[in-house]
């Protein structure tokens, strides 16, 4: 349904049912909480369904960048991101270093970054949002080559077959969308043009 309707109408239907909106936000981040902890304790099937579920609503709750911004400015700016994280994923795959060691420092960031967006939710500033866009950038690019190194490594230890293995593939195929959607989103912020 969301396909046929005008702008006005969607943006309309976002502001009536605003409370719906944050509601499948809350279930996003719940999916991918319980996921995290609790992927051992289910099968894997029903992890790849949590998983599939948690892209649909993502694909929903994404839609309103389209009025946000211009299509041109999202086309170019999703290739941009398409081009960083495969180089960086590539990156993180061939490098002989060990990127194990930054994991603390990387969590580290994501916390701090968290913590001032949420600061900048009460501030509203325009500068401060900027840098927070910059810094996520950065950060995204860490992890992604961070995360392609930890699920190779991981890989070369776990049956792929296997039930195990096919938990790991879920949650590395996660971690890599959420890396690969943060990043663009803060992209988006940076080099966007706005509708």
């Amino acid at each position: 349904p969301f396909l046929v309707l005008s702008e006005t109408q969607y943006i309309n239907l976002i502001s009536e049912y605003i409370f719906v909106f944050y509601g499948l936000l809350i279930v996003e981040f719940l999916i991918v909480l319980g996921l995290s902890f609790l992927i051992n304790k289910m099968p894997a099937i029903l992890g790849l369904a949590a998983f599939l579920f948690y892209s649909l609503l993502n694909g929903i709750t994404l839609s309103p960048i389209f009025i946000i911004y211009t299509g041109a400015s999202i086309f170019s700016t999703f290739l941009i991101c398409a081009m960083m994280f495969g180089g960086t994923s590539i990156l993180g795959f061939i490098t002989k270093m060990d990127l194990s060691k930054f994991g603390g420092y990387l969590t580290m960031a994501l916390i701090g970054l968290i913590v001032a967006m949420v600061v900048n939710i009460f501030l509203n500033s325009s500068m401060m949002s900027w840098i927070i866009s910059f810094v996520g950038v950065l950060l995204f690019v860490g992890l992604t080559a961070y995360d392609t190194q930890k699920i190779k490594n991981m890989a070369g230890s776990i049956d792929s077959a296997s039930e195990d293995g096919k938990k790991a593939s879920i949650m590395g195929a996660l971690t890599l969308y959420l890396d690969f959607i943060n990043l663009f989103l803060f992209l988006l912020r940076l080099l966007g043009k706005r509708n």
